[in-house]
């Protein structure tokens, strides 16, 4: 880049631009809202059938498009607001620099020389002539050093001064030119395959753009008040409040997963981001799948016998290669299993009253998930059910079954009133019952943030929602430690069902009236007995005849009458029998008869 043109470039046109793509941004979020909202979910609610089917899936397509048109056109708008920022930025130190020497008596020419005046230093006999000189960028001491040198040498007082604005307007050019450098090939990245399928590729690709422009645009990010350190639901909604549209728009493009696991902030901007970060994670996925199907191994090779150490004919068995290929391939395909149970839920729903928000989510490991039935923004009840042992991300489609029914039927019981129904898997849940499911540490680590996000919800509902936390099973623990360490926690009613215990010794211990703490055990629920040791003597039908006292782990049993809260009555479930696997009373909670009692309890009631 040269002198005449950065001076003569319009950072501002940069701006008008990205003004245009964040604009365009908006026009595809709204189209996507009104694809699944209003088109897709009125269809699922009026039509079936094959020829429906057909149009949901061209709808879900379409819905795709936008949400991709939207996500990058963030993508872009903030790469070129970075772009605008460093070439003001050089452009400002190009003016300085030039009105400085005007000041001075020197001339800028066209090419960024500097024409400096006659001049004579005292006790000269004559005046020098002036002179031009043309500055070099990237001064360091000795450069500087020589420069000097030079100046002090020079018999017109005027060139030394001429050197250090040539100098400047170099290093502004310079600037100007090395931001040009940076962003050419990021912005040029920014361009999208010419079909009309949003693939697992392209949604990688998001993450690398994104990952490009974050890091080439970190001066311009730098400009916009990062999210409070301290994670405090009304902080973090302050913060977002005071930033402009253009500011939020940005830091939602380049930081998703942030802005999505921010409690307090509106429920609507939570599920854009999160959906954006689940897209993009499942995009990765199907790459990683399809990368590995490609690298099968031989399936069977010919059977020994153990006892011949000759080849049987015709039997064949898998090798280990394959073996090792195939768990590997498995374990790819559940991490995206509970990835796709969410995106069917968006897929399913019939209308605004049973639409889900993604309010976090986190592909990694276990995997984590918080999905609202309902928007907890508008509800006047808000319902958030934590689930026990065994929950992960590879399983939560059973758990937002749950939610949906819970917020069907307290709808249908208090049509007068909005519920929000939720999912909060925001913490890793112990996977084994005799084991992980006897320590405190998964409790321990979710406490804190199940409180923020109780209080976020509070934060960003603005008028008087009435909030309940549920707990099943281990849960259960998880809620009464949050209760018991949270004092002004805005929680209504407490709810533990199928309960190991909730760590502490009596109900006003959780800081609400007791009467408004809820508790419900079957009588056949396994939570009641111990399973047998392996190597023990005892049938499974002894160990439950000698288990007849409800086990409990984690404190004082939620259901006696020692614990102080409100016991409802439930079904007795179904007997487990010789089958330790199966805990059918233990999962009955959300049956007919117990789905009454827990809808009266979060919409005010008394099962």
């Amino acid at each position: 880049m040269d002198y005449a043109t950065l001076k003569a470039l319009k950072p501002s046109e940069f701006e008008d631009a990205a003004d245009g793509y964040r604009a365009m941004g908006s026009m595809a979020q709204a189209a996507k809202d009104h694809v699944e909202n209003s088109v897709a979910a009125g269809m699922r609610k009026a039509l079936s059938g094959e020829a429906a089917n057909a149009s949901q899936k061209q709808l879900q397509a379409l819905a795709k498009n936008f949400q991709y048109t939207q996500t990058e056109c963030g993508v872009i708008s903030t790469a070129l607001n970075g772009l605008a920022y460093d070439m003001a930025a050089a452009q400002r130190k190009l003016e300085a620099a030039v009105h400085d020497a005007e000041a001075d008596g020197c001339t800028v020419k066209a090419d960024g020389s500097v024409a400096y005046p006659a001049g004579q230093k005292p006790g000269a006999e004559k005046v020098t002539e002036g002179g031009t000189v043309t500055g070099s960028a990237g001064g360091n001491a000795t450069s500087d050093a020589l420069d000097r040198q030079a100046a002090n040498i020079h018999p017109n007082p005027n060139f030394g001064k001429a050197i250090g604005y040539a100098d400047r307007i170099a290093d502004a050019i310079k600037e100007a030119t090395d931001a040009d450098t940076k962003w050419a090939p990021k912005i040029r990245a920014l361009k999208a395959d010419d079909d009309l399928t949003v693939s697992a590729r392209d949604w990688t690709d998001v993450t690398s753009d994104t990952g490009g422009v974050r890091e080439a645009a970190d001066a311009y990010l730098h400009t916009i008040k990062p999210p409070p350190k301290n994670d405090w639901p009304q902080d973090n909604a302050n913060w977002w409040n005071g930033l402009s549209d253009e500011q939020r728009e940005a830091y939602v493009s380049m930081h998703p997963a942030s802005i999505g696991a921010l409690d307090g902030l509106p429920s609507a901007v939570r599920d854009d981001a999160n959906r954006t970060v689940l897209a993009e994670q499942r995009g990765a996925k199907q790459v990683e799948y399809d990368a590995w199907l490609k690298k099968e191994p031989e399936h069977y090779k010919p059977y020994i016998s153990p006892i011949t150490g000759r080849e049987v004919k015709g039997a064949m068995v898998p090798t280990d290669e394959w073996k090792e290929w195939e768990e590997k391939r498995k374990k790819i395909e559940n991490g995206y299993k509970g990835m796709d149970d969410i995106q069917k839920r968006f897929d399913s729903y019939t209308s605004e009253s049973n639409r889900p928000y993604l309010l976090g989510f986190d592909g990694n490991n276990m995997g984590r998930a918080i999905v609202s039935i309902g928007n907890p923004d508008t509800a006047d009840n808000v319902v958030t059910y934590v689930p026990g042992t065994f929950a992960k991300l590879e399983s939560i489609s059973g758990d937002m079954d749950r939610a949906v029914a819970l917020q069907a039927e307290a709808e249908r019981q208090d049509s007068a009133h909005k519920t929000a129904s939720i999912v909060w898997l925001g913490y890793d849940a112990p996977q084994g019952i005799a084991t992980d499911a006897t320590e405190t540490k998964w409790a321990d680590n979710a406490r804190e943030p199940l409180g923020n996000f109780v209080q976020g919800i509070q934060e960003a509902n603005h008028h008087g929602v009435k909030q309940t936390l549920l707990g099943h099973s281990y849960g259960s623990l998880v809620v009464g430690e949050t209760m018991s360490m949270h004092i002004d926690l805005p929680v209504e009613n407490a709810i533990m069902v199928g309960s190991p215990g909730v760590g502490v010794d009596h109900a006003k211990d959780l800081n609400i009236p007791p009467d408004h703490v809820f508790a419900a055990t079957a009588k056949n629920d396994l939570i009641n007995i111990a399973p047998p040791p392996a190597r023990d003597p005892l049938s499974p039908k002894a160990y439950w005849d000698l288990f007849d006292d409800h086990t409990i782990v984690h404190g004082t049993d939620p259901t006696s009458d020692d614990f102080g809260g409100q016991v409802f009555k439930v079904p007795d479930g179904k007997h487990p029998g010789k089958d330790w696997e199966v805990m059918p009373a233990h999962s009955q909670y959300w049956d007919e008869k117990p789905l009454g009692s827990l809808a009266k309890i979060v919409t005010g009631g008394r099962p």
